[in-house]
């Protein structure tokens, strides 16, 4: 598709798996948003800038220099070009923070921003630190706790808009690998989830952590058993995974009230969990941060390029 406008700018969010663009006019309004699965894992080094056109080739004016801002995995060691991680505690990068690209097409500007790095105990983000500096955006100085659900969710200490300290969990990825590649691929067949279910299990294992591992085969187990439904064993095996999570979790964040940077199903699960124990938790979208984020670091785009 053909833009008659072309871009003032351009937002770039690359992640492992996806990458996302916005074109956006000198009032950061969105011309266009397209997307792709040529994520960081399925390209070389020299197939970023193409992957990249692809999508934005019609969006840039010829005869100028179109500012690209891009957060996440372009910026690790496997990606486009490494953006060294800032260190907590630490305020959000800044465009003054990016590394800058060269690039064989001169209409493009790419600037990548650094993720963020704890060395004790040892921890990185890339892309959750711009997500992190939209939700500043709206609430500035905030002193509190985030939640980044995902694959790999992150939780954030945040004091008075620094990131203090962080702690990222596998429990998306373990997820889709027990309903995927281990034995309870056979009891949690169906994609519905017992609500009821899934808080028993959180309760359970947060108030018993050490049920944990002994509790995931017994879903197995209740399949042959005791015929437990498929949703029932699926929300289960949520409740679980979150539930520990929580609990790993507990003693070093404040979980009075969590903002959840996440709209989607993932988010909507983390919610329940920490109501359920007693936690107020509320949900945020996360695209419309990440582009907040982004739109800050372009903000500066113009006293840095000079």
């Amino acid at each position: 598709m053909s833009l008659k406008a072309k871009a003032d700018w351009i937002a770039v969010d690359w992640g492992t798996t996806n990458l996302r663009v916005w074109a956006l006019d000198s009032r950061d309004e969105i011309l266009a948003h397209r997307s792709s699965g040529k994520g960081m894992s399925s390209l070389a080094r020299a197939e970023f800038e193409p992957a990249l056109l692809t999508l934005v080739e019609d969006l840039v004016a010829p005869g100028t220099r179109t500012p690209v801002i891009i957060c996440g995995m372009a910026g690790s060691r496997q990606g486009w070009a490494e953006a060294p991680y800032k260190s907590t505690p630490c305020s959000p990068p800044e465009l003054r923070d990016a590394t800058i690209v060269e690039t064989a097409d001169r209409r493009l500007d790419v600037r990548i921003l650094p993720g963020i790095k704890q060395t004790e105990p040892a921890d990185v983000m890339r892309g959750e630190e711009t997500q992190i500096a939209g939700f500043l955006v709206a609430n500035p100085g905030h002193s509190g706790t985030l939640c980044l659900p995902g694959t790999h969710t992150k939780w954030v200490s945040l004091k008075d808009g620094v990131v203090e300290h962080f702690r990222t969990c596998m429990s998306g990825e373990l997820f889709a690998l027990m309903t995927r590649h281990s034995v309870l691929r056979h009891s949690v067949g169906s994609q519905d989830m017992d609500e009821t279910a899934f808080a028993n299990a959180v309760q359970e294992v947060n108030g018993q952590p050490h049920v944990f591992a002994a509790s995931l085969f017994g879903i197995r187990a209740s399949g042959l058993v005791a015929d437990m439904p498929a949703d029932t064993a699926r929300g289960r095996l949520s409740g679980l995974l979150i539930g520990a999570e929580i609990a790993a979790v507990r003693d070093d964040f404040d979980l009075a009230s969590v903002s959840l940077l996440g709209s989607d199903h993932i988010a909507r699960a983390y919610q329940a969990a920490l109501g359920e124990l007693g936690h107020t938790a509320s949900l945020l979208d996360a695209e419309s941060t990440t582009l907040n984020g982004l739109a800050l670091a372009h903000s500066t785009y113009s006293k840095v390029s000079s």
